[in-house]
Order: C-alpha cells, then structure tokens, then sequence
C-alpha cells in the first residue's frame, strides 16, 4: 500500500505544532477505511505530562468527528530516525484497532513501516480482557 498521501498530511500537519519546549515538532495523519484523513500535531504545555501528542490529536479528531475505523497512522518528524509512537498513544491506537499500520517518517525522506501489534502485544490482556465493547 501506498502511504505518500498519508505521509504528505501528516507533514503538513507538523508545521502546526506547539512544540515551545522540546522543539520537537510531531504531525500525524490516521486513515480510516473509507480513506477519509484525520490530522493532528503535538501540543506541549510547560507540565510537560498535560503534552498532548500529534498521534492522540489525530484520534481526537477523528473521533470527535465520527471516525474509528482506523487503518493507518503516518507520523512525520525531523529526527535522524523515523519516531515511534509513546506507549501512551500505542495504548489509546490499540483501543481503536490493535493491528492497525504505523508509517513514520523524517523530514529527510526515510520512512519505516511498523505493525502496531508487535509494537504493543496484547494490549488488553488483565483486567481489561473480555469487556471490551468497541
């Protein structure tokens, strides 16, 4: 499959970051079955736990407009590597769709794609197992 389009917003994305403190800015784009694309960026604030990341601004998005069938996640940064979600955001894009395609790429071109099961095996195995009712 071919991820350039989901890639190009999740750049266009990033340049609306709030990254005051880090100055690392983060754009993420989700797909959703029907091909539609939800974008969000990284909003840092000064207590740096109330951050909010450009993945779980996407969902946000997505969700708060009526989307959850998610297939895929382009995130854009300008590291040397390409970045991988927080295990915050692999939890809350579990939630959605535990085998769902992470893309992530660098401003510099290099892009890697990941499975987001093996990045987070059995995201509801313990307490939350057999209630959950998505």
């Amino acid at each position: 499959m071919q991820y350039s389009d989901l890639i190009e917003a999740a750049r266009a994305a990033r340049a609306n970051a709030y990254a005051q403190y880090s100055q690392f800015a983060v754009g993420a784009a989700l797909q959703t079955k029907s091909g539609a694309i939800f974008t969000g960026c990284n909003i840092e604030n000064l207590s740096f736990g109330l951050t909010l990341c450009a993945e779980r601004s996407a969902v946000a998005s997505a969700v708060s407009n009526g989307s959850r069938d998610f297939v895929a996640i382009a995130i854009v940064t300008d590291s040397k590597k390409p970045a991988l979600p927080c295990g915050a955001c692999r939890q809350v894009l579990a939630e959605f769709n535990p085998d769902l395609k992470i893309v992530s790429a660098t401003l510099s071109g290099e892009v890697q794609e990941f499975e987001l099961a093996k990045l987070l095996p059995y995201p509801d195995q313990g307490v939350l197992e057999g209630r959950r009712n998505v």
